[in-house]
């Protein structure tokens, strides 16, 4: 089953004659496998990357140790890296990223339902973050790559 987003994002791409590319840690390769659900989606999309770990954020898509121990791996301040490394890498035109807290679980400074999004172009990138609140770590990671997608159109709107 696709999902009516990710048929718009191939929609779109095509027109624009783009690519895309997700770095996602939260979501697991959830929004990857959203895009590659749609028939067509390799015209659009070659790889993204699943960086779990810190250590496979640091590898994979150049996310500075440093950054990662100033503000943890779930803040606006990695998931712009995230995706600035995953558009670097994969050579794409929009990369999308996540990090965040699925629960379940959490803390008081980083609760469950605190999804880290970051969003690169050529332009530039930005970031924002969502509190989807405690809604059980399978409806935080829907949300999470549901609003990944959704950035995704935005950015492909723009170009």
């Amino acid at each position: 089953m696709t999902l009516p987003l990710a048929d718009e994002l191939l929609r779109l791409a095509l027109a624009a004659g783009a690519t895309v590319t997700t770095a996602e840690s939260c979501t697991g390769g959830m929004v990857a496998a959203a895009i590659t659900d749609v028939a067509g989606s390799s015209s659009v999309f070659e790889r993204g990357f699943v960086t779990y770990s810190n250590a496979a954020k640091v590898d994979m898509l150049s996310v500075s140790s440093a950054t990662l121990d100033a503000h943890g791996a779930v803040s606006e301040h990695v998931t712009r890296e995230m995706a600035l490394g995953a558009l670097a890498a994969a050579q794409a035109d929009v990369a999308v990223s996540i990090s965040g807290i699925a629960g379940p679980g959490g803390s008081e400074f980083k609760p469950e339902g605190r999804v880290c999004f970051g969003l690169a172009t050529a332009q530039g990138v930005q970031s924002k973050t969502i509190e989807f609140g405690a809604l059980g770590r399978a409806n935080v990671r829907a949300a999470a790559r549901d609003e990944a997608l959704t950035l995704l159109l935005e950015a492909l709107r723009n170009l």
